[in-house]
């Protein structure tokens, strides 16, 4: 039986945060446009990554606001966290997003066609679609754009694969809260969700191969994130080599790691593996199309996106690089700016901004000091405790540090704000960046009291040269 072909002017393959809006804006430009997703319509941020679990983290940060209550004198009662009811929260939100992702592509927006299926090159610019029905179609497209994203990444540690595990994925959906959760991973998955479980009552231990927490931090941030889940009783077992994974009868996990300590077993009623992403690539048929990747499956790309084959692109966290949903955003914005507007920008010159949703926060833009010793670039450098900021004493969110980097001019390099509303100062400080203003401008602002933004009024007071 022949297969059918379906030819268009734009192929989108994965339905994520570089996708959905670049399908938008081909098919208002006039551009015919096939999108195929074989999963969920959204992607890993909506469906599970950034939204479901800063939904859940709420929910965590209403337990321990009910447990310190009293500190701000108010009696409650102890908390008591109901998981099914904290994911039902979590469900309802998640499907208003993908509610809102369907309707955009296939209703509010005439020129785009959704196939739901799994998609392989057969050419440089042809995919086989195999349906869910089990139907094939042929989509051919002068434009291509992969976006298929990455999922969790699994050690090659004896006996893990065969005792059975979560990832992000599955632990979303629990309905019944860890007696005791194991976390392989100190990355930002391992400490969201290691904070999150243990203010929801469970036991964590989180378990990390290097000898701290967020090894690419400066050590002063990885100290004070360490000193803070410590604090909310999160146990930490550094610089360990997990040998074996075990898991009885009962569904007792075991896992047996090195460490300078010597060998620990360490047990738990589930086991969460945090240890990083691989791409989603091995089943895409890239060989068919001639498309470089580099040896871990990433797809390679120059910086305007481009793959070594003509008209094929990729996006997201697809390609080699840091994976947040505002760089795959803005992967689309180059692209867009390309192709509709005829403008050139650079996908490898651009700020690299996140946050880690831990309370506090870390916020983070630009140079480290690490970075900046690295680079040999001169720089100043302030650094203030949380605890003198009037708006932390007034809302007992004490906790954490602020520290920025100034360079020669006077012009701000980089910051790491670990505090109460980290995400959002950092980026009044990359705001600051992009406007090229000085630190004594910042110093100088009329900032209203008392806010948070008035800590930058002190900040820079205290800096001082690089040693």
């Amino acid at each position: 039986m022949a297969v059918a072909t379906l030819s268009c002017d734009a192929l989108i393959i994965g339905s994520g945060q570089a996708g959905n809006p670049l399908a938008t804006a081909l098919a208002r430009a006039g551009r015919k446009v096939v999108l195929v997703e074989k999963n969920l319509l959204g992607g890993s941020c909506i469906n599970y990554g950034c939204s479901p679990v800063k939904a859940m983290l709420a929910s965590a940060e209403r337990v321990q606001q009910v447990a310190t209550a009293a500190e701000y004198g108010v009696q409650a009662s102890a908390p008591r966290p109901d998981l099914r009811a904290i994911v039902a929260r979590k469900d309802a939100i998640i499907q208003q997003l993908r509610d809102g992702v369907r309707r955009n592509l296939t209703r509010e927006q005439a020129g785009i066609t959704v196939l739901h299926g799994h998609a392989a090159f057969t050419g440089q610019h042809t995919v086989r679609v195999t349906l869910e029905g089990g139907q094939e179609q042929l989509v051919t497209a002068p434009l291509i754009f992969i976006n298929t994203g990455t999922r969790a990444a699994v050690p090659d540690v004896p006996g893990l694969a065969e005792s059975g595990f979560l990832t992000n994925v599955e632990i979303l959906d629990l309905k019944e809260l860890p007696e005791h959760l194991l976390i392989l991973g100190g990355g930002y998955l391992g400490l969201e969700f290691g904070q999150m479980f243990r203010r929801f009552g469970s036991r964590v231990t989180l378990v990390e191969h290097a000898d701290r927490l967020l090894e690419h931090e400066d050590s002063d941030v990885c100290a004070a994130m360490q000193a803070q889940l410590a604090a909310d009783g999160v146990e930490l077992v550094l610089e360990a080599e997990v040998r074996r994974v075990s898991r009885n009868k009962a569904g007792q996990y075991t896992l047996t790691a090195s460490t300078p300590d010597g060998e620990r077993r360490l047990h738990g009623t589930h086991l969460l593996v945090a240890t990083g992403r691989t791409p989603n690539t091995d089943d895409l048929g890239l060989d068919a199309a001639g498309i470089e990747t580099d040896e871990r499956g990433y797809v390679l790309v120059n910086e305007r996106l481009q793959t070594n084959v003509r008209g094929v692109y990729a996006l997201g966290d697809v390609h080699p690089g840091p994976q947040f949903t505002h760089l795959a955003y803005d992967d689309y914005r180059v692209v867009r700016d390309a192709l509709l507007h005829g403008k050139r920008r650079s996908a490898k010159a651009r700020p690299l901004p996140y946050v880690v949703f831990t309370e506090p926060q870390l916020g983070r833009i630009g140079l480290s000091e690490q970075q900046a010793r690295h680079q040999k670039i001169p720089y100043h450098v302030a650094s203030m405790p949380v605890r003198v900021v009037g708006r932390a004493l007034q809302t007992g969110y004490t906790t954490g540090f602020m520290k920025v980097l100034v360079d020669e001019r006077r012009r701000i390099l980089g910051a790491a704000i670990f505090s109460e509303q980290g995400g959002e100062l950092m980026s009044m400080i990359q705001l600051a960046m992009a406007g090229r203003l000085t630190c004594e401008q910042l110093q100088d602002t009329v900032f209203a009291h008392p806010t948070w933004a008035e800590a930058l009024n002190n900040l820079f007071a205290k800096l001082v040269k690089a040693r």
